[in-house]
């Protein structure tokens, strides 16, 4: 009987784990933190063999296959011993897709990957198709393929769950664009995480699909420099009649393989143009399932705004609300800023990433009148944004935070959260810091 263990008892791991009993494996997980209640339910009830707080060294090492889960760096100890000792390490991606002959849809980009793939899915869902969420968002795709079936995915992919699939494929790749993130990851070399992201186009074949922002110089080099056989869908916001998608007079043109239609910007649900790209990548991949265009405008009209992402939150005496927290690198600040028509009060900060601030510099000189610096380390802020901006304010909370934009926001403005920063130096992750900005914002 093989041996899988599984390292992490999150979301993927226990999916991973399931699917593995499914099969008739010897299944062991192991984490080493805590593992929330629900899955030492979801554990015990499949009679999966846990432990948590640590690693059982022996244990881990006596698998004969390792699904390592996407949080777990390649460079953590137990993983390098196990990869030095000739173990498979794999990602539950990678596993789940051994066992399952349905289509996948898979998006990944630095930015507008969790807006892409819920709105490909409501298209597909909406249009009638058996399709299941999974990847970042929805139920692990193991513990679906192993309790349910469904003819098609959608499925986003971070950097992280790319680096170890091998063998997987994807029969529609979706890349939204590559900007710096998570190069702490990858030795600080953007062309480690280039690498990572396009993992997502190995094992096409002439029968699928990559889409893809024509306009992005990262992702149009890394093509001219590999071979690949995948037809290509280019979409871009300029008026240029050789992609697939493209912008012009305020409408959005679609041809995929001689099937033209048009709809216009303005009746799109989703405002700002970073969610013409997002609804451009998801119009492409609907069109190339055979979904009628009919059926596509109207999903795409009818959508709701991913929460944490752009999300309004309330209007005050005239001031608006945004919750922006997902923007957790510079080049989502970008585009929300982008989106502003209105003199923006900017939350900035957090756990810093080797951010570099001079791509937003512009924008926020043509659009902001106050930045709050929501960190507990804000001098790198001070050191690019003072005199910049005519006010820039320390917050070491989010109730200061809030309580500063409300005195310093005129009738007219937007507060905007969009903190170009990761989460974890004030708050346990960016939906916690969503989450305490909007009950902060709405009991003003």
């Amino acid at each position: 009987m093989k041996r899988l263990v599984v390292i992490g008892g999150g979301e993927s791991g226990v999916g991973a784990a399931v699917l593995a009993k499914v099969k008739g494996m010897e299944v062991f997980l192991s984490d080493m933190g805590n593992i929330a209640p629900r899955y030492k339910e979801i554990l015990d009830k499949w009679e999966i063999l846990w432990e948590e707080g640590h690693h059982t060294e022996e244990k881990v090492l006596s698998a004969d296959e390792i699904v390592k889960s996407p949080g777990v760096p390649l460079t953590a100890p137990l993983i390098v011993k196990a990869m030095d000792k000739g173990i498979p390490v794999i990602s539950e991606i990678e596993l789940a897709g051994r066992y399952t002959d349905a289509k996948m849809v898979c998006i990944t980009g630095s930015n507008g990957k969790t807006t892409t793939t819920l709105l490909t899915y409501h298209i597909f869902k909406e249009a009638g198709l058996n399709v299941g969420l999974a990847g970042n968002v929805g139920k692990s795709l193991a513990m679906q393929v192993a309790t349910e079936h469904h003819d098609v995915f959608v499925i986003e992919l971070s950097s992280f769950q790319l680096d170890n699939m091998y063998d997987f494929k994807a029969n529609i790749a979706v890349m939204l664009n590559i900007t710096p993130d998570h190069l702490d990851r990858y030795d600080h070399k953007m062309e480690n995480y280039t690498a990572a992201k396009f993992r997502i186009m190995q094992n096409q074949t002439s029968d699928d699909a990559f889409i893809y922002w024509e306009d992005d110089p990262i992702i149009s080099a890394q093509l001219k420099s590999m071979q690949n056989e995948a037809r290509l869908y280019p979409f871009s916001a300029r008026d240029d009649k050789s992609c697939t998608a493209y912008l012009s007079n305020g409408e959005i043109f679609i041809n995929v393989d001689g099937d033209e239609w048009s709809m216009p910007r303005n009746e799109l649900s989703l405002q700002g143009l970073h969610n013409v790209y997002n609804s451009m990548a998801a119009t492409i991949s609907a069109s190339l399932m055979h979904i009628k265009k009919e059926n596509i405008r109207k999903a795409l009209a009818s959508f709701e705004a991913v929460e944490h992402r752009l999300e309004f939150v309330r209007t005050l005496n005239g001031v608006r609300y945004i919750n922006d927290s997902k923007a957790t690198n510079v080049n989502s600040t970008w585009y929300a800023l982008e989106s502003m028509s209105e003199p923006v009060v900017l939350v900035l900060g957090g756990k810093d990433k080797g951010n570099d601030y001079s791509e937003i510099e512009q924008l926020v000189k043509d659009k902001v009148v106050a930045i709050v610096c929501l960190g507990v380390d804000n001098s790198k802020l001070h050191a690019f944004f003072d005199g910049k901006v005519a006010v820039v304010e320390d917050a070491r909370s989010m109730q200061e935070c809030v309580d500063k934009c409300h005195a310093l926001a005129k009738e007219g403005q937007t507060v905007l959260l969009s903190p170009c920063c990761a989460s974890f130096d004030l708050f346990k992750s960016y939906e916690d810091r969503g989450a305490q900005f909007k009950e902060c914002v709405n009991s003003l």
